[in-house]
């Protein structure tokens, strides 16, 4: 497991459908070390701190082995940091990966929190209006850590499991109950037994068992 690049980059302003759009999904590879803080790396940030950022997302990390696929369904060379993330992870794929996991990386000490929600500006970015959708029904969407120790991270560190979360609640089965098998409530009260889970996340499904449908942000 490694750190295939490491991507930071502040909020610009893009036009989208005749309006001025701020985002931070236009990120860029750093050649040297970058600080790791509580809420984000340093140099990066989010435009949009109601839906992105904060302590649970403070890391936005998407596996490498999704390029492929997606450069072939799209038909384009998406280049680096295409999903907006902050780390692009080698031999960490949803399915392998569970909530409450946690990993050093390089001097970091980090813990995975929730499956990213891919949002309207990952299709802005890469001009494919559905790809949004596209991206959460195939299950390749990524997932968030929160930091549990600042520290310098390398472009090209190792990764290494320090604790796996008891649970065994992958990203991947998060995101088919999530987006697919909404209403099945014994699997929605084992992931709400994960400790790790995210505030938003959680709050989302115990709306959903109280007979309030809804979807995350």
């Amino acid at each position: 497991m490694k750190v295939v690049a490491l991507n930071i980059g502040k909020p610009i302003t893009v036009e989208y459908n005749g309006k001025a759009l701020t985002t931070g999904i236009f990120k860029t590879p750093s050649l040297e070390p970058v600080f790791l803080r509580k809420l984000n790396f340093e140099g990066d940030g989010q435009a949009d701190l109601v839906n992105h950022g904060g302590e649970d997302k403070a890391v936005c990390a998407y596996p490498y082995e999704h390029y492929a696929y997606w450069e072939q369904t799209i038909n384009k060379d998406l280049g680096s940091s295409a999903f907006g993330e902050n780390l692009t992870l080698q031999g960490m794929l949803e399915r392998d990966i569970h909530i409450g996991d946690i990993y050093q990386v390089g001097e970091a000490v980090v813990q995975v929190s929730q499956p990213r929600e891919p949002c309207f500006k990952v299709a802005k970015k890469h001009g494919v209006s559905d790809l949004a959708l596209q991206v959460q029904n195939t299950g390749y969407t990524g997932y968030y850590f929160r930091v549990l120790q600042e520290g310098w991270v390398q472009p090209n560190s190792e990764v290494e499991l320090i604790e796996k979360d008891g649970n065994q609640i992958s990203i991947q089965f998060a995101n088919n109950i999530m987006h697919h098998d909404k209403s099945n409530k014994e699997a929605i009260q084992q992931i709400l037994a994960v400790e790790a889970l995210s505030d938003s996340w959680r709050k989302t499904f115990h709306k959903r068992l109280a007979g309030i449908e809804t979807d995350i942000k």
